[in-house]
């Protein structure tokens, strides 16, 4: 189509930028650099239409010179870069794991004139959620906090997701309080992860709360949740609690066919891995110190059990995804 368009019509800059984009997504960032050298050839000035899909995909790539080189050459353009520039390559240092070129970039981009957004420090926020690096974390929402700065629905869940994974229960509630003050609910997963953490200390009375507000806000609990709370609260004799979730639960449609994913099938198959990767690993080392083959027939009886415990342990993780 692009031949053929080219043979009637002058492309302008929205079409080279179309398939600037298209190559970039597709991870062709060579490709996509040459049209930018087309372009230039036929007197086509290139925009931030072009420019921006280009950086972002070498931040991606980790390539981080040549987007560093790009957007210099786009600084001096009279369009120059825009805000969604610079949090490009916020987010390819953050996902690099690169918090001080992270931070470099916002300086720079501050410096510049561009007041950084909730996307910006969003990138930040994945970083210590995916690295479970609570302080840094809740020192920069402090920070932002007490600067005037609002963060959004998303550095919400990123933050409560985080507090709940590393078991930060005080630290989840008071930010999930916080949420609610600035006009934002929970999603289904941060709200489940938050019952099922309180259900897990015994706050049952706050996990009935928020398993209460759940189906108030219209979000179904999963029926997992639902089952896990009711064993809870019969175990420590709160009968009457456990007859208001029964009926919170059937006033809203839910499946019940759902893998316990909390339970002991969990727990068992997560001990079976941790057994698995204890043999592998035994029988690796044995691997590179063993000179005589003959040692290896001796292993090979466990090597086959390792193996079969290995292929039931990938059917138990298929069938529970198939089922759910």
């Amino acid at each position: 189509l692009w031949a053929e368009m080219k043979e009637n019509m002058r492309p302008t800059v929205v079409t080279y930028g179309t398939l600037v984009e298209g190559y970039c997504r597709m991870r062709r960032v060579e490709k996509a650099l040459e049209m930018v050298g087309d372009m230039t050839k036929e007197g086509i000035a290139p925009n931030a239409i072009v420019y921006n899909p280009i950086i972002d995909a070498l931040a991606e790539a980790g390539r981080f010179k040549e987007a560093l080189g790009r957007l210099e050459r786009f600084h001096v353009l009279e369009i120059g870069p825009t805000d969604s520039t610079y949090n490009s390559l916020v987010k390819g240092f953050c996902k690099a794991g690169d918090l001080v070129g992270a931070s470099k970039i916002l300086k720079m981009m501050i410096s510049r004139g561009f007041l950084p957004s909730a996307t910006t420090y969003n990138y930040f926020f994945r970083y210590f959620s995916r690295c479970r690096k609570i302080e840094e974390g809740m020192n920069l929402y402090t920070k932002l906090i007490q600067s005037g700065y609002t963060p959004d629905r998303l550095t919400y869940h990123l933050l409560v997701k985080m507090l709940c994974e590393e078991e930060k229960l005080d630290l989840a509630v008071q930010v999930s309080k916080e949420m609610r003050h600035n006009g934002y609910d929970m999603d289904l997963a941060t709200s489940t992860m938050l019952v099922h953490l309180l259900c897990k200390v015994r706050r049952l009375e706050e996990a009935f709360v928020e398993f209460e507000d759940m189906i108030r806000r219209g979000i179904v609990p999963q029926y997992l949740t639902f089952q896990r709370m009711k064993a809870d609260l019969k175990k420590q004799g709160m009968t009457e609690m456990a007859q208001k979730l029964c009926k919170l639960m059937s006033s809203v449609p839910y499946s019940p066919n759902l893998p316990n994913t909390y339970g002991e099938v969990r727990e068992d198959a997560y001990a079976r891995r941790k057994s698995i990767i204890r043999k592998a690993k035994a029988f690796s080392d044995m691997l590179k110190d063993c000179k005589d083959p003959s040692e290896l027939r001796k292993h090979r009886s466990s090597s086959e059990n390792t193996v079969s415990s290995t292929n039931s342990l990938i059917e138990d993780i298929e069938r529970k995804r198939n089922t759910g």
